[in-house]
């Protein structure tokens, strides 16, 4: 494991020792991707694994945040996370409109497929993070694009007010 895979392990340890998390998605309990390994140290009762139902999802993210919490919702590549479009850019990107109180604090952590060793094809490899800015003003967007930026990125996530989605990179979990 390299130093990036490291960080996202301590960052996210980090998160789970908050009273006010709760993670949910796809390979958060169970094996399946490298963002799995990254939760090892993140109590069970704090996760929630999911079925492949992306939209459903983000609706149940959104509505932990209304109730108080702060969701950390993982899908692990932008391509599933493209189905949950609905919810992020008609009611995520939007909250703040719809009720100043309401609690947005959502953090959303996606990634850009591994190529390498092997090319899973490339429904599996997108990067929709400049489409996904331009849609979704209200969010903060970041790539992590180095070991170092990865605890700095979550932290700003989780002291803001606002919805935001980080972007890991699926090949750096071994090469950094």
């Amino acid at each position: 494991m390299g130093k990036y895979a490291d960080e996202l392990t301590r960052t996210m340890t980090w998160l789970g020792s908050k009273p006010d998390t709760f993670f949910l998605g796809q390979a958060v309990e169970y094996k399946g991707t490298a963002m799995t390994g990254t939760l090892t140290d993140v109590p069970d009762e704090k996760k929630l694994e999911l079925p492949v139902f992306e939209e459903t999802q983000m609706g149940m993210t959104i509505g932990m945040a209304l109730a108080g919490l702060v969701p950390i919702s993982i899908y692990p590549r932008w391509n599933f996370l493209l189905c949950s479009t609905n919810q992020i850019v008609n009611h995520l990107d939007k909250l703040y409109k719809m009720g100043p109180n309401f609690n947005r604090k959502i953090i959303i952590r996606t990634g850009i497929g591994s190529e390498r060793p092997i090319h899973p094809q490339h429904q599996h490899v997108g990067d929709f993070t400049n489409a996904f800015r331009l849609m979704c003003p209200n969010i903060e967007i970041t790539r992590l694009e180095e070991p170092e930026h990865i605890f700095p990125a979550y932290e700003k996530a989780y002291n803001s007010d606002n919805p935001s989605i980080i972007v890991e990179y699926g090949d750096y979990h071994g090469e950094k």
